[in-house]
């Protein structure tokens, strides 16, 4: 017999920011553990993926970003809920001003890290991906955005 529920993935979105040999992370509460994260958050209904992952790193770092390229997609499930799985859309991109204004509410900081840096705290990370995502933008040029449909993103 068949379900009558649809299995629905959390659509996420990310940012991976480098500059000067160092990386945009978030430092953030999670459950009551401190963690780092690249910039990121969740699809929003009506919103496209370079609508949120602009509108996700400017409420978490307070920096204007503009995405030029599609790193990967990832699928995980969540550590804490083996019943939850992400879909996440990564990107790289330039970043623009830095805008006065308060962080989202789980967001300790914005950070500069170098890849050291990152390697250094991985029982920070808030998942597996934070180094993959960094491991995949170092090997692989990113996809072109119009990989994405711009009529139906």
């Amino acid at each position: 017999m068949m379900s009558s529920s649809v299995w629905k993935p959390h659509v996420t979105v990310a940012a991976i920011i480098e500059r000067h040999d160092k990386y945009l992370f978030v430092r953030e509460e999670v459950r009551g553990k401190v963690v780092i994260n690249q910039p990121a958050g969740h699809l929003e209904e009506g919103e496209s993926l370079i609508d949120a992952v602009i509108r996700e790193t400017m409420e978490e770092t307070r920096y204007e970003f503009t995405p030029t390229g599609l790193v990967g997609i990832y699928r995980s499930t969540a550590e804490e809920d083996s019943d939850i799985t992400y879909l996440r859309f990564l990107f790289c991109g330039d970043l623009g001003r830095h805008i006065n204004g308060a962080l989202d509410k789980d967001i300790i900081s914005a950070e500069w890290l170098t890849l050291e840096q990152i390697k250094a705290c991985r029982t920070e990370h808030r998942s597996p991906l934070v180094m993959q995502n960094i491991e995949d933008f170092l090997a692989h040029t990113p996809h072109s955005l119009s990989v994405i449909s711009q009529l139906y993103a």
